[in-house]
């Protein structure tokens, strides 16, 4: 059989930059063995699938190379993006139902996209002893959400700190069972941030949309500003507009197609 596949780079204008994410529209779901064998082949941060579910609706789930996830913002984007740009899809907006994560909505503004995804509302968090001695970094600040605690928010002292972490990535999965998020005030934005989730088999990610559900009110409240400029200060980098809109948080970006393909082969449907 073929399926279609679509590697698209999210919250980018450029072909090189951004977080790339496989996308692969099915008709129906594949077995869960089945897509978490596509997306460890595929190899990169996530891949998403998506299903139609009604005019303007889909369901959608998104695997690393080694596990389901309950969140993931660029692939999200990635898939609106692969809608509107390969599908022919010509509403304003668009639905995903996700497993867990509720409805989550896609609208088409301009030549970006902003996703509507729930503020994860930070809580105090104590630094694991561990997880400093990995970073070797003073961390200043801790936070942790009270829903989907698989993440959580270590804050270093400014831009430069967290861009000097040479993150020790054996040492981080071993220190903790959640991925990391450190993040600053930024120097020509209001804050920046980087990921690191080996336990997920993702190491370091260039952007993560669902990090800055966290991020975002975390810092809507240090600053007193609801609406917030961010950067992901990772090698590939990436930009993002974080708007704090009662219990949402709405991410706006771009993203770029790098490659259409098929996926040929014997694939396992049963």
């Amino acid at each position: 059989m073929s399926l279609p596949l679509y590697i698209v780079n999210a919250f980018t204008k450029t072909t090189f930059g951004g977080n790339p994410a496989a996308v692969m529209p099915l008709e129906n779901w594949l077995p869960d063995k089945t897509l978490l064998a596509i997306a460890a082949q595929h190899n990169l941060s996530e891949t998403a699938f998506f299903v139609p579910a009604g005019a303007g609706h889909y369901e959608l789930r998104w695997f690393t190379p080694g596990a389901e996830v309950q969140l993931c913002g660029h692939a999200t984007l990635a898939s609106a993006h692969v809608l509107r740009a390969h599908l022919g899809f010509q509403g304003e907006e668009v639905t995903f139902s996700t497993r867990f994560s509720g409805e989550l909505c896609a609208r088409y503004i301009g030549d970006g996209i902003e996703l509507d995804f729930p503020s994860l509302q930070p809580q105090p968090h104590i630094p694991e002893p561990a997880l400093l001695a990995a970073l070797k970094t003073p961390v200043i600040a801790a936070a942790i959400p009270e829903i989907h605690p698989w993440k959580a928010l270590y804050e270093v002292e400014n831009e430069a700190a967290l861009r000097a972490i040479v993150p020790d990535f054996p040492a981080i999965a071993a220190a903790v069972d959640h991925a990391v998020i450190v993040t600053a005030r930024g120097e020509h934005h209001d804050f920046v941030s980087r990921f690191f989730a080996p336990n997920l088999r993702v190491n370091e990610d260039p952007v993560t949309g669902s990090a800055h559900c966290v991020l975002t009110p975390y810092w809507a409240d240090k600053l007193g500003c609801d609406t917030l400029s961010a950067a992901q200060v990772s090698e590939r980098g990436g930009e993002l507009q974080c708007v704090l809109a009662g219990d949402r948080v709405k991410l706006t970006g771009q993203s770029v197609t790098y490659a259409v393909a098929d996926v040929v082969g014997s694939i396992d449907l049963r």
